[in-house]
């Protein structure tokens, strides 16, 4: 099973977006940074999904965000599904900060369960097929809808999205050109998918930026 060992951002400031993301969400070496200047308008194709145990952990992430000078794209609220809400970072990045609980039933904490990485994409099913073919477990998968691939041991959980519906999950125009502004970091191997989101190949153990 492909493992994901991390996912780096682009950012013009890697300092900056160091400090944001220690002070937001406290995700360690999940996430890494590195300069970048490269065209991007709009939706970047992609949000990093944040699953976590009850409301008030959302409550307590999505505040700690906003504090740190995030943006918010939808207010935390119910709905059929759980809890959520979705906020943007300094950087550009969207994250989506979930539960699938509607009550509290412990005291509120700051644990992230999962930090999933959702690529937002032309054809579900070819994506999938793609994935499957670099050495990717499917998890779930709904059609040409939804796919989630088994994380195993891997850090981060990778999920494919039809990039329209991604872009209204998250609250945005689904118009946007230019780079993603992320790399994916895996054993897998070095390419590039055919949406267009290059990944780096590394071991599992690997840990310099």
């Amino acid at each position: 099973m492909a493992h994901i060992d991390s996912v780096t951002i682009h950012v013009a400031d890697t300092e900056a977006a160091e400090r944001f993301y220690a002070k937001a969400f406290g995700l360690g070496d999940r996430l890494r940074f590195r300069v970048a200047q490269e065209h991007t308008t709009g939706f970047r194709g992609f949000t990093m999904a944040l699953t976590v145990a009850q409301p008030s952990t959302v409550d307590s992430l999505i505040a700690s965000a906003l504090d740190a000078g995030a943006t918010s794209l939808k207010p935390a609220a119910k709905s059929f599904w759980g809890y959520g809400g979705v906020v943007q970072a300094p950087d550009g990045t969207t994250w989506k900060i979930a539960t699938s609980a509607k009550k509290d039933t412990a005291p509120a904490t700051r644990q992230v369960d999962e930090v999933v990485l959702l690529l937002g994409v032309a054809d579900v099913a070819a994506s999938k097929r793609f994935y499957v073919e670099q050495g990717l477990t499917v998890g779930k998968s709904f059609g040409r809808v939804y796919v989630e691939f088994a994380a195993g041991t891997s850090p981060v959980k990778l999920a494919l999205y039809r990039r329209r519906a991604l872009a209204k999950d998250v609250g945005v125009s689904p118009e946007g050109s230019g780079s993603h502004r992320i790399t994916v970091n895996g054993d897998a191997g070095a390419f590039t998918d055919p949406d267009g989101f290059p990944w780096h190949a590394v071991s599992p153990e690997y840990s310099p930026r």
